[in-house]
């Protein structure tokens, strides 16, 4: 009989995503038979860099304390880049292949694309949480990469990099991403979705939304925005709220966003899969879960209790603080929101 999927394993349940090790092993394995004969050298120095900037060991930083972005989130995106990108590698014809120099590149930019959650011990000094960062967090992001990927020995790879993270957010219009190459594109595209189908594809997904992601939004200034002096616009009242917005979400914009604005790259998973997509699955038996809740209002079918994987001790207790801390800050007047169903995950 087959074991039931752990939390904080991958949807095929065999690669524990909380554990660096382990995703970086995964990775190099679908490396090593996509690339036969190529260095894994540094890729194997961005995983360490990773895990110590998320754990609070990198020089200047403070670690990770978002509690829906953690540590087990990039690892799971970043695996299912890297299947992505040997799924591409295999159906394409040989001058339109990425290559393992820019398979690299973008292995290496999903593995640091929420890095702009991360605060800096002096620039960001006045900040409490790095949720507050929500709205720009992959400028940000961008950012670090602009200044890790020269340290890596990698300052060719800059341009394209920066450019191609905000396929993983809403801060730029991605129809005015202009790149040079068009396989630069096509890594935007997977790593887009790699971030997308990772995340709504996780066990717990519908429970981390309720309780981890509305904090988020609430913390940086998505769930409530300050609309004018004694107002306020509401977009989420509360996490059961957000989710009873998620069907909605997952019809009009993230099926748009995978299928036409990443031009349905998810479809190179199969080919790992013998025709199957584990990811895509696994988000159709999320949704219809929610959809079952949201129509018997039974919640206590959301009862899972996944575990964090965060950087700073207090990170869950801080957050929640500053969550009371902002809601009760609201005083005056709320305006429903006309677009509830931006979710810049």
């Amino acid at each position: 009989m087959p074991q039931d999927r752990r939390n904080d394993y991958d949807v095929t349940n065999t690669v524990q995503v909380s554990n660096p090790a382990a995703v970086r092993d995964a990775v190099h394995e679908l490396f090593f038979q996509t690339f036969p004969g190529t260095s894994f050298d540094k890729l194997w120095l961005a995983f360490y860099d990773f895990e110590r900037l998320f754990t609070g060991r990198y020089p200047g930083y403070k670690g990770c304390d978002t509690t829906y972005h953690d540590m087990q989130h990039t690892l799971d995106m970043t695996l299912a880049l890297a299947r992505l990108v040997a799924g591409y590698e295999r159906s394409v014809e040989p001058p339109d292949r990425l290559g393992a120099a820019r398979a690299q590149m973008a292995i290496i930019t999903s593995l640091f694309h929420d890095s702009g959650y991360i605060r800096h011990e002096e620039r960001d000094s006045e900040f409490s949480n790095g949720a507050e960062f929500t709205l720009y967090h992959v400028s940000r992001s961008a950012d670090f990469l602009r200044r890790y990927l020269p340290d890596l020995g990698l300052a060719k790879d800059v341009g394209v990099s920066s450019m191609i993270v905000h396929f993983t957010g809403y801060e730029l219009d991605l129809d005015n991403i202009e790149l040079d190459d068009p396989r630069d594109i096509i890594c935007g595209h997977l790593i887009g979705t790699a971030d997308l189908i990772a995340q709504m594809a996780d066990r717990c997904y519908l429970e981390k939304c309720r309780d981890r992601l509305y904090k988020e939004f609430v913390v940086g200034g998505v769930a409530v925005e300050r609309a004018s002096p004694g107002q306020y616009m509401v977009r989420y009242k509360s996490g059961k709220d957000l989710l009873q917005k998620t069907p909605a979400f997952y019809q009009q914009v993230m099926r748009e966003r995978l299928n036409s604005k990443f031009n349905r790259v998810y479809r190179y998973m199969e080919v790992l899969y013998d025709g199957h997509n584990p990811y895509i699955e696994a988000i159709r038996s999320n949704i219809m879960h929610l959809v079952r809740i949201l129509e018997t209002g039974d919640w206590s079918l959301l009862r899972r209790e996944p575990a964090f994987f965060l950087g700073i001790a207090n990170a869950v207790q801080d957050i929640e603080q500053l969550v009371a801390k902002q809601l009760a800050s609201f005083k005056g007047s709320a305006i429903a929101s006309n677009n509830p169903l931006v979710m810049p995950v």
